[in-house]
């Protein structure tokens, strides 16, 4: 098992029942907009690499939804999973072709093999290219899941791990800065002094760098850090590391705050500011993270470049634009 894997802990499911599976797709199907278009996900574990049988009749129950005629409920598109690198070969991508899969997650956590193996990965950066490019030779949408803060990586590591995910063809990404489990081998290792939990800080700062990657490659991140549950605000379950409710809106805040500061240092150039307003216009849903939480990036502004006055609003506009003014 994986250093870092608790997955009931992470999931906060704690048990599983295969006739659980059709009520709880009905119950999400009664809340959904009916004109909205979904897709049938299986997460929470290596979904190619449970019982094959099992893993037969969840993809058959989903199949069901997809092809089934219009009952004025939400479509579903198609079939998305999560699995490991080590759970892709020739048996179960002919599996997947029967069905109407359309994007595969793979938890790829590091392309760097000295990180795979400190973490017990139990497989290669090797296995880890071919499992994409038997995805995206299918014709299915990559999305790689990558992992901040493991046994043995750095920020380099971590970028390269980002660009070697970009390279391999992903459509989307996740990154994970790493949560420290009691009960799991990291948590030993924390407590022989073999491994150092991840500081939020530390976590912010290397996933912002990571998704700077992302961004100059047109690769969507869909998420920044574990899904809220109740087991991650238990004391009782997390030892330590990057376990914060909005990590990700952190993350993207400081990213927005290198833009805003590149972008007055470009405009102005040394000018004496004391006397001027700095006016950033920001894109449609944008504002709370450029102004940071507790309005941490304007201060930071403050205190850097010392103008009359910032004014951050949103606009219809693709970047953050800046204005200065009297």
């Amino acid at each position: 098992m994986c250093v870092f894997c608790n997955q009931r802990s992470i999931s906060g499911k704690q048990r599983f029942d295969r006739e659980d599976v059709i009520g709880e797709i009905e119950a999400a199907l009664d809340t959904l907009d009916p004109t909205a278009e979904v897709e049938i996900a299986y997460f929470g574990g290596s979904f190619t690499g449970i019982d094959r049988e099992l893993m037969i009749y969840l993809l058959d129950v989903a199949e069901k939804y997809v092809k089934r005629a219009d009952d004025g409920r939400a479509k579903i598109s198609g079939i998305r999973m999560s699995t490991r690198p080590d759970y892709i070969n020739g048996e179960i991508m002919s599996i997947l072709q029967g069905y109407s899969v359309k994007t595969v997650e793979l938890g790829l956590q590091s392309m760097d093999d000295g990180v795979l193996e400190l973490s017990n990965r139990g497989h290669t950066a090797k296995q880890a290219e071919d499992a994409c490019r038997m995805i995206t030779g299918a014709g299915y949408e990559l999305i790689g899941q990558m992992m901040i803060g493991l046994p043995g990586s750095t920020l380099e590591k971590e970028i390269a791990t980002a660009k070697k995910i970009c390279d391999l063809g992903a459509v989307g990404a996740r990154i994970y800065p790493t949560v420290t489990f009691f009960g799991t081998e990291l948590a030993n290792m924390a407590d022989r002094g073999e491994y150092q939990m991840l500081a939020l800080d530390d976590a912010v700062f290397r996933s912002k760098e990571v998704l700077k990657v992302f961004k100059e490659h047109d690769v969507e991140c869909i998420r920044i850090g574990l899904c809220a549950s109740d087991n991650l605000s238990d004391e009782t379950q997390v030892k330590g590391g990057a376990n914060h409710a909005a990590l990700g809106e952190l993350v993207e805040g400081e990213l927005c705050y290198d833009i805003m500061r590149e972008l007055v240092q470009t405009l102005t150039n040394g000018k004496d500011l004391s006397g001027k307003t700095l006016e950033f216009s920001v894109p449609i849903g944008e504002l709370s993270k450029s102004i940071g939480q507790n309005s941490r990036n304007k201060k930071r502004l403050f205190e850097e470049f010392k103008p009359k006055k910032i004014t951050i609003i949103e606009k219809n506009v693709p970047s953050i634009n800046l204005a200065l003014t009297e």
